[in-house]
């Protein structure tokens, strides 16, 4: 592999001119307009920016366009850009003032820069995903404390009143000019005695000196067939990690309260060793609930030590609140069995609101909650965080789990479960997880050592596993795999059973089950044991029985939740 080094500024030629393309197999732009700031930032103050990965080929390889603009490519030899696309398109766009188009759309990628930014680095932001400007989310903020955390900024994304003020210049108009005497005196500085002048003529060289910025280039060799670096691509991806909120959480947490990833990862050990092993990003999130009421990262910058500390040390009690109602309340033995970890968050700060003292109605009803929840996707339906900020504003506002299960009606409709409802889902299904629960509470055993089903069994043969009633080999090239898949198809038993069961038909094994266990053990997973439905060739019929009564039995569950017990 070659090495090699390129500026930004001729990097940027480069995707102008055509010479530098995309191979198809590359995701589309997706960064937003607060990711490329940050870029913008880091380059700004000599940080390190990676590397850019290169396959040069005479091959005619499929490509993609970039979503900035260019040139057809003129050489015979192409230069595909393997790792770097997000980086080296945002540069483009910014540095050439050219609009970003994504599907199909174009769109502006305005910065500004500061020039009264402070010396010293105050805070890092952080990349809001879900907007396109990221700038004004401050929740709660007036317009004088958002103009306070603006000047503090070096880059934002352009605002029409930002853009009026006369210490905030577009880049792009900087980049696209070696004269400083426009922006000089549109700052008012009118001549070499103000003593912003040095300041502000030797920030706007250094701005223009990310056009400077030397990347390290990584050149593959010609001789790779498009197959290995389409398997190269794949493992560099693969392998590299992405900063999510919650690692920029914990770096910012962990630069005002020094050694709390310590205290952080023992509580994690600590619910670890309760059969809760859950991310590190779950506890953070928790802390973020207990100490602003919602639950997004974006506050933690403006969150003083005392506050992290006094939090952490009451959010831990509602987090084991939470596992000890998910195990002795629920039945929930692990988070293998949530549809979303977010749950936890919910019950933590539920059970801290309350005070820890349910009545047992309040008790039976949060139970409910949970189990439909559970079942439906509360939490992976549309923005997770945003359907968590609600049921924390319900039980903030004191309408508690009746405004909770309000919210599921808004979101779902209708609370119960209708067999069609249950097609097409499989054993990632969070129905999957509800029914194992429903099967369990009704007494479902292993069908050969009548073990009671659960996920805890030790050993290889009692070890529980999803079964094909209909074996998968005996429906290959019959059926599609969503079919054969279908949670209609799958029940609960142990290793040894599924194994000895193999690839035989249901209308063969089903009847030395039904001889030595009785047809309880069938019927206690809502199978059906009637023979005008086990043949190959009445699967279909099997599948829309048997999820009728599954869905009455996931009915019956959720309804006896709801009773005291």
């Amino acid at each position: 592999m070659g090495k090699a080094e390129a500026s930004v500024e001729e990097l940027v030629q480069t995707i102008e001119r055509g010479e530098l393309r995309l191979p198809e197999m590359q995701r589309r732009y997706v960064w937003k307009a607060p990711r490329v700031r940050d870029l913008l930032d880091s380059l700004y103050r000599g940080y390190p920016s990676g590397a850019i990965l290169i396959w040069e080929t005479d091959e005619a390889v499929p490509t993609r366009d970039f979503a900035v603009g260019q040139s057809g490519n003129p050489y015979q030899t192409t230069k595909l850009l393997l790792d770097g696309q997000q980086r080296l398109t945002s540069l483009s766009a910014v540095v050439r003032g050219e609009p970003i188009a994504v599907r199909g759309r174009k769109r502006p990628l305005e910065l500004l820069f500061n020039l009264e930014h402070p010396d010293l680095l105050t805070y890092v932001n952080e990349v809001d995903e879900e907007s396109e400007s990221g700038e004004e989310e401050v929740e709660d903020a007036s317009e004088d404390e958002l103009q306070k955390r603006f000047d503090q900024l070096t880059f934002v994304v352009a605002t029409k009143k930002l853009a009026s003020q006369p210490q905030w210049i577009k880049v792009t108009d900087v980049f696209k000019s070696d004269s400083d005497a426009s922006f000089l005196k549109e700052a008012g500085v009118t001549d070499f005695d103000d003593p912003r002048y040095e300041k502000y003529t030797n920030r706007l060289k250094r701005l223009r000196n990310i056009k400077k910025y030397i990347y390290r280039m990584d050149i593959l060799e010609r001789n790779l067939s498009y197959e290995e670096v389409t398997e190269i691509f794949v493992r560099v991806n693969s392998l590299g990690t992405k900063l999510r909120s919650s690692d920029l959480a914990m770096a910012q947490i962990t630069a005002k309260w020094h050694e709390s990833l310590k205290t952080f990862e023992t509580f994690q050990d600590e619910c670890a060793d309760q059969g809760f092993d859950v991310d590190l990003g779950i506890h953070l999130k928790n802390l973020i609930v207990f100490a602003t009421g919602q639950s997004r990262f974006k506050t933690v910058g403006s969150l003083s030590v005392e506050k992290l500390q006094e939090s952490w040390e009451v959010c831990k009690e509602g987090f084991h609140f939470a596992i000890n109602f998910l195990k002795s309340n629920a039945g929930i033995e692990s988070p293998a069995l949530l549809s979303s970890p977010f749950l936890m968050n919910s019950l933590a700060y539920y059970g801290h609101y309350k005070n820890y003292s349910l009545s047992p109605q309040e008790e039976a009803d949060l139970r409910y909650w949970l189990y439909v929840a559970n079942t439906k996707g509360r939490y992976s339906r549309g923005s997770s965080e945003t359907l968590l900020d609600q049921d924390l504003t319900r039980i903030r506002d004191g309408r508690g789990v009746e405004g909770m299960i309000e919210s599921l009606k808004s979101q779902f409709g209708r609370l119960d479960i209708t067999p069609g409802e249950l097609e097409g889902r499989n054993a990632r299904s969070a129905y999957f997880k509800t029914l194992f629960l429903a099967f369990r509470k009704d007494g479902a055993k292993d069908w050969t050592s009548n073990l009671n089903i659960s996920l805890s069994h030790s050993g290889k043969q009692h070890a529980l596993q999803f079964h094909h009633i209909f074996p998968k080999a005996l429906l290959k090239g019959q059926y599609r795999p969503v079919v054969v898949n279908d949670i209609a198809n799958l029940a609960f038993i142990g290793g040894k059973t599924n194994r000895r069961i193999s690839n035989k038909a249901p209308e063969k094994y089903f009847p030395e089950i039904i001889e030595k266990q009785g047809k309880g053990v069938l019927a206690a997973q809502c199978i059906p044991s009637d023979n005008g439905v086990l043949s190959t060739e009445r699967f279909t019929d099997f599948l829309s029985a048997r999820r009728s009564l599954i869905a009455d039995r996931l009915n019956c569950f959720l309804k006896d939740a709801r009773t005291i017990q």
